[in-house]
């Protein structure tokens, strides 16, 4: 799940955009069936966010299963601040989180992309995910994970990507592994007046690369 409702507003030092050449994520600046696409993968298309994504985003944000992390679904309003901050995210950061839509059809099933988050002092660039209830359970949050993973690495040229996540959220848990995560350490948010341990995963590029396809793959097949 996205790490939200911190902000952080920050360029990354450093992150030059650059030609992306990893195989789970293509990127073309042209403007998709909503705003600029950003990536594509085997099955999906994540673009940027629009104000026109707003009934789809009541969908997810206001499912009570969906948004158990959340302690509660979000009203209009907080749909309407959550879309607001994204397009602040791409104005401020040329990233933040980007609808999922299927390739096939251009359903927008969910969210997945790149903020910056704190932790440990610092600033880290976070994966997050959240998917539509329906759209569970075919690996589409792993398979738009690695992509947002590799476009931080070979776009945006970070070192290491994190994912923070709740501890009773086993599903992104789940998520955060098969992108390549490890547990680097822990932290309390409180949120709704709720006490809620996170659990912090990370992978460094490093790691990535040196990281082989389970049973002979190819890792252009790894995007799901």
């Amino acid at each position: 799940m996205p790490s939200e409702p911190i902000d952080t507003p920050v360029r990354a030092a450093g992150a030059e955009m650059r030609a992306a050449r990893s195989p789970c994520a293509k990127t073309r600046g042209v403007d998709g069936r909503g705003g600029k696409v950003i990536l594509e993968t085997e099955r999906l298309v994540l673009r940027e966010m629009t104000p026109g994504d707003f009934a789809a985003l009541c969908r997810t944000l206001q499912d009570a299963e969906a948004m158990y992390a959340y302690e509660g679904v979000f009203s209009d309003t907080e749909v309407r601040e959550w879309l607001d901050r994204q397009l602040s995210r791409y104005r401020s950061d040329s990233f933040g989180l980007w609808a999922v839509e299927l390739s096939g059809t251009g359903e927008l099933i969910g969210q997945c992309g790149l903020t910056w988050q704190e932790f440990d002092g610092g600033r880290v660039m976070e994966v997050g995910y959240l998917f539509e209830r329906a759209f569970w359970h075919h690996g589409y949050a792993t398979e738009a994970a690695r992509a947002c993973r590799d476009y931080a690495f070979d776009v945006l040229g970070a070192e290491e990507v994190f994912s923070i996540i709740r501890d009773t959220n086993a599903a992104s848990l789940a998520v955060a592994r098969r992108n390549g995560m490890k547990q680097r350490g822990s932290l309390v948010k409180h949120y709704r007046g709720v006490r809620m341990p996170h659990l912090v995963f990370s992978v460094t590029r490093v790691a990535r690369d040196g990281v082989q396809p389970a049973d002979g793959e190819r890792r252009t097949r790894d995007c799901g």
